[in-house]
């Protein structure tokens, strides 16, 4: 069967999951409505703590494996839409709604390619992995699929993957590095006291003085991939009546880091300079980038796509093998109103898919 039917047919699934709410921890209706079209296709998967697990013809876990990796989930829609989030429309070059851009156009193109060489005998096998709670990096997803304690590292009939392409909208160009995700809540304690008088300590005053260091702090490692660290203050609160000296003054800081640093280590050193206390959210968001040398990032090459850094997270921090982002749609639609992307995008996305697994290890698509 040639592609385009493949990609014909994960077109009108698309329109249906459209269709279908699945905003993070609420996936299983789009999960069933998924796992229907497979059977319907005569494809066999796994379910996994609602990830969706698929595996090639001939599955040799002694063989090296290469993981299509895509998400499920949608962020809620927000406010600002004019047509309805969920419903698809009937233009026929163009999916609207929730999640057709962000990522749900490679899912579209990662089931089609997958079924167009599912049987086909590459040197190395095939696994998709469609998994849930990837936008509020939840606990059952790709956090614990790819984990030590996951379906992958303990199921002997699978194993851990080599590498992974990773779905997500790039406009197709091949990300070979991204930066993770680190949010600090700072608090400045001081005295409360009367204004008029002069009285206790001002946590304001303290937090503002922090705020200054770490506006004007550089981390010393700068990527060759990504540049600098990247570290904004985007809230503050303090407070209660304006004759009141405050004894609390609360800030968030937003980091996004690069592979020169772990999340601990941008933790230490800004708690260095800070009389306020650092409390991180979540430790696990790291960056990531493609291994030297990575015979993913040479098959990109290869096939003249445009590498770059991305600034946005993924499933692909989970991983722990070589990886490379790339997708269909653009990354300025994701979590926007009146989400959309166009049919021609989701079909060039299978026949690059294609071409980087052939090109892997040097063969072509014919």
């Amino acid at each position: 069967m040639p592609m385009n039917r493949y990609v014909s047919d994960s077109l009108e699934l698309l329109r249906q999951m459209v269709r279908v709410p699945s905003v993070s921890f609420e996936e299983a209706a789009v999960r069933e409505l998924i796992c229907g079209a497979l059977r319907d296709w005569g494809v066999p998967f796994e379910l996994a703590r609602g990830n969706i697990v698929a595996r090639s013809e001939g599955y040799d876990p002694a063989r090296p494996t290469l993981v299509l990796d895509a998400h499920i989930d949608t962020v809620p829609a927000n406010g600002g839409y004019t047509r309805d989030p969920f419903d698809p429309g009937n233009d026929p070059d163009v999916i609207y709604g929730l999640g057709s851009n962000d990522d749900g156009g490679s899912v579209a193109a990662m089931i089609a390619v997958f079924r167009a060489l599912r049987s086909e005998p590459l040197p190395f096998n095939l696994l998709l992995a469609l998994c849930c709670e990837e936008e509020r990096s939840g606990p059952d997803g790709a956090a614990w699929l790819y984990s030590p304690d996951g379906l992958l590292a303990t199921d002997p009939s699978y194993g851990l993957p080599r590498w992974a392409i990773v779905g997500e909208p790039t406009g197709l160009r091949a990300a070979t590095s991204e930066r993770g995700l680190l949010v600090l809540d700072g608090e400045a304690k001081g005295v409360s006291g009367h204004a008029a008088r002069g009285e206790g300590v001002n946590a304001l005053y303290i937090a503002l003085d922090d705020i200054a260091a770490l506006r004007n702090h550089r981390f010393a490692k700068v990527s060759p991939l990504m540049g600098e660290v990247r570290l904004s203050v985007t809230q503050i609160q303090a407070g209660t009546a304006h004759n009141v000296i405050p004894d609390s003054c609360r800030f968030v800081v937003d980091i996004r880091p690069t592979e020169q640093y772990g999340n601990q280590e941008i933790l230490d050193e800004l708690q260095a300079i800070c009389r306020s206390t650092l409390v991180p959210r979540n430790m696990a968001n790291r960056s990531s980038a493609s291994r030297p040398g990575s015979p993913l990032v040479r098959a990109a090459e290869a096939i003249g796509l445009e590498c770059f850094s991305s600034p946005t997270t993924s499933d692909w921090m989970r991983m722990g093998c070589d990886a490379i982002k790339i997708g269909p749609g653009e990354s300025s639609r994701s979590h926007r109103p009146d989400e959309f992307i166009r049919c021609s995008e989701v079909a060039a996305a299978a026949e690059v898919y294609a071409n980087l697994i052939h090109n892997i290890y040097g063969n072509t698509l014919e």
